[in-house]
């Protein structure tokens, strides 16, 4: 039997207090359905960071996994770029 293919997002962190946890926000533009102008729209995830690895301002790619808690459904797969 195949897999499906999981979601993917690219965001950054904004949150690693707690332990093993982080919150990622992905940004993305969306066109006003009446207006046409391009609004700015933001969501946050709580994402599975097994080491702990992650800091405020690090850029990263999450996947869609199973729920691991009562708020984390997505874990961490990749840190693109560190912040400076």
């Amino acid at each position: 039997m195949e897999r499906k293919l999981r979601k993917e997002r690219q965001g950054v962190v904004t949150s690693n207090k707690m332990d093993k946890t982080i919150v990622v926000a992905v940004k993305w533009k969306e066109k006003h359905p009446l207006y046409g102008k391009f609004v700015n729209k933001t969501r946050k995830f709580h994402v599975h960071d097994e080491k702990n690895e992650c800091g405020v301002g690090d850029t990263v790619r999450i996947m869609e996994t199973r729920p691991l808690s009562k708020t984390v459904r997505w874990r961490l797969t990749q840190i693109i770029e560190r912040a400076k």
